[in-house]
């Protein structure tokens, strides 16, 4: 399929309002290892939102006199990092950190993709075919290198890491919307609003955004779990979150150079990592399988 080729649209995605997201919804809510993904991203949000209530001390305060300790230490369930911090606590407080640099970097993807991807799928011509070049030569660039590029110009902090992951990310927003709006555009409820004199906004707000959040809300989920493998890369470079502060990332980082005494410093956080992007990951697979799911009984 060209770029200029609409994308095929789902059968459940042809109706007006908001059908066919409650649809979604509900065959979400029977696919089993969706739930059980939702429910674990629910506690590490819960835990990243209260987090500094629940840490068992300061994760920032340094003990010299108890570095590298154990795991199951007297005080310190998770041992201690190189300056005596308390593991547990910096994991907690880490759980914030990373997860706000999931929402910081698809806020960013979404605010410029999405409109983008609205605005070229509807109006097409010579805009999309522009808007399009360019987003293709924006997906050439390796991520990760022109991630690292740009923070190396905006300077290293959590804030420009994740601006610059976002702005890698948009793209692939846009090309999804564009696809799914140029395929609904085509369609007959989107032809009789024409041609009883909808303004082209009622018909957008009314018909197109409705239809295109269940796709979307599959590519939320997947690229979620990428944009937390980005922050954790870029910050084990030193480009992302700065000391004090903690994130997953970071203290894999810190851990390294402590690998052959203290394996858990980074063991631990290189878990929740792992836990957290299998977590999307299967959380998007069950969405895009309830998708799927929608579209053949629609068909039928």
């Amino acid at each position: 399929m060209t770029n200029d080729e609409p994308a095929p649209v789902p059968a459940a995605v042809t109706h007006g309002g908001g059908g066919a997201f409650a649809d979604f919804r509900r065959r979400v809510r029977r696919n089993r290892s969706a739930m059980i993904a939702l429910g674990v991203l629910s506690v590490l949000v819960l835990v990243a939102l209260f987090g500094p209530l629940i840490t068992p001390a300061d994760p920032n305060a340094q003990n010299l006199r108890g570095v590298l300790l154990d795991p199951f230490s007297p005080g310190h369930l998770l041992g201690t990092d190189q300056l005596g911090r308390d593991t547990l606590s910096r994991l907690i407080v880490g759980t914030r950190v990373s997860l706000l640099a999931i929402c910081l970097a698809l806020a960013v993807a979404m605010v410029i993709g999405v409109p983008l991807g609205f605005l070229t799928g509807f109006v097409g011509g010579r805009l999309d075919a522009v808007v399009m070049r360019l987003n293709d030569a924006a997906m050439s660039f390796p991520p990760l290198l022109l991630a690292i590029a740009l923070v190396a110009v905006l300077g290293p902090s959590l804030r420009n890491a994740m601006l610059a992951v976002g702005l890698l990310l948009a793209p692939r927003f846009l090309r999804l919307v564009r696809g799914v709006v140029m395929g609904l555009k085509e369609e007959t409820f989107v032809e009789a609003s024409r041609s009883i004199g909808t303004p082209t906004w009622m018909i957008i707000v009314r018909h197109v955004l409705p239809n295109t959040l269940s796709p979307l809300t599959v590519a939320i989920a997947v690229t979620a779990g990428y944009a937390m493998l980005a922050e954790a890369g870029l910050s084990f470079l030193g480009l992302g979150v700065q000391p004090p502060d903690a994130s997953w990332g970071s203290m894999i980082r810190e851990g390294f150079l402590y690998y052959g005494r203290s394996p858990w410093l980074g063991i631990f956080p290189g878990a929740l990592i792992a836990l957290t992007v299998f977590t999307f990951v299967t959380l998007g697979d069950g969405l895009r399988d309830a998708l799927g799911r929608e579209e053949r009984t629609e068909s039928r």
